[in-house]
């Protein structure tokens, strides 16, 4: 056995299989194009790599540690995954499921348990041949990571395909626009908060919070409800939401900045655009695009009042798109200039206004992480706050 990949789950896996060899780009030159041996392949690498193109016997994770005696519950979509999946092990964590995958601990290191909540994103899904959930929560899919699957008809097989191997035993709840996949899964169909609310007969008002997370807690105690019948409304309600998702907060001349740096596509800025439909808005968008079409963004766009604060790596084509639209649009290059020059503009106040990191694209051209991102947009609020004391 090999695997393709050093990070976090290559290292956990020869944790427990400690003779087998690693391999990425850096010592390609020592890999056997040849061999049969099972290749376990790191959900972070793309199908194009040359290590997967000469790899004959590819598995993934789920594959070599999930049997039948797991029970598991997989949750995936564009976004609102994380928080979902965060949300039902609050939920079910007393009752002893675990959490992994994505998020928490690597599958690795908890594949003994019997019960796991797997936030899987569609790289692993690609990967996965043999392994199945019993439980599929589904939320919807976007346009994102084209440039890793090769096209958005590629990315949205790779989230649809554990419905293929699924038993009339297992459930999923799924967008109603995939009501025609074919699977023997038990299905549940939707198109909004208020179908699965319905559905399930869930009183979405007893819940605090608000659309994009309205989804989220709702397929979070329906998932509980199919499994023990109970509905928490007093448990969910206790959750507390991680920072850079909409993360409101206020400056010192009382106005309201949110942010939102989480959100790393389209469908994530344009939910977040929602939310604050009628204020002005000024909003700091950029960065690594992913090889996304940003047309559908822009047509959104247009129906707010807003400005555009264009940084990162795409920052041409912002500005192009903008004017093709035409936005108003800034071009700041940078976060720190993007928060200065909203900070200084006279049409931002307190009462009608928002700034806006939602930025629809990935942060590593210029950041860290989406949270290093987020992080130094607050600082930067900080220090331009300071200096006009």
């Amino acid at each position: 056995m090999r695997i393709l990949g050093k990070g976090k789950t290559a290292k956990a896996i020869k944790e427990i299989y400690p003779n087998v060899s690693l391999y990425d780009d850096n010592n390609r030159d020592k890999f056997d194009k040849n061999s049969l041996e099972k290749t376990i392949v790191s959900p972070g690498i793309p199908p194009h790599n040359f290590l997967v193109k000469n790899s004959k016997n590819i598995i993934s994770d789920y594959d070599l540690f999930l049997n039948k005696s797991h029970f598991t519950i997989w949750i995936s979509g564009t976004n609102g995954k994380t928080t979902t999946t965060k949300m039902l092990y609050h939920l079910l964590k007393e009752k002893e499921y675990f959490m992994g995958g994505n998020v928490g601990t690597p599958l690795a290191n908890i594949k003994d348990n019997k019960n796991l909540i797997l936030e899987t994103s569609s790289f692993t899904m690609h990967y996965t041949n043999k392994v199945k959930p019993n439980i599929y929560i589904l939320l919807p899919i976007s346009d994102d990571h084209c440039s890793w699957h090769g096209s958005f008809k590629e990315y949205e097989k790779s989230k649809l395909k554990p419905l293929k191997n699924m038993k009339k035993n297992d459930i999923a709840i799924i967008p109603r626009k995939y009501k025609n996949i074919k699977t023997r899964a038990n299905s549940y169909y939707y198109n909004s908060s208020k179908d699965l609310a319905n559905l399930f007969n869930i009183d979405k008002n007893r819940l605090k919070f608000k659309e994009p997370f309205l989804i989220d807690s709702l397929l979070s105690l329906i998932t509980y409800k199919i499994l023990f019948n109970k509905v928490k409304y007093k448990k969910i309600n206790n959750f507390i939401q991680d920072p850079h998702k909409l993360e409101e907060f206020f400056d010192n001349k009382n106005r309201l900045w949110v942010d939102d740096s989480k959100a790393t596509n389209i469908d994530a800025t344009i939910q977040a655009l929602k939310s604050y439909k009628n204020k002005k808005i000024f909003i700091i968008l950029g960065g690594d695009d992913k090889g996304s079409d940003l047309k559908p963004l822009f047509k959104e766009i247009k129906k707010y009042n807003i400005t555009i604060y264009a940084i990162g790596k795409n920052s041409d084509k912002i500005i192009k798109l903008s004017k093709k639209y035409n936005i108003l649009a800034i071009k700041s290059t940078k976060l720190n200039k993007a928060v200065n020059k909203i900070y200084k503009n006279r049409k931002f106040t307190k009462q009608k206004s928002v700034a806006l990191l939602s930025p629809a694209c990935a942060s590593l051209d210029q950041f860290n992480s989406y949270k290093h991102r987020g992080e130094e947009f607050k600082k930067n609020i900080k220090k331009t706050k300071e200096k006009n004391a």
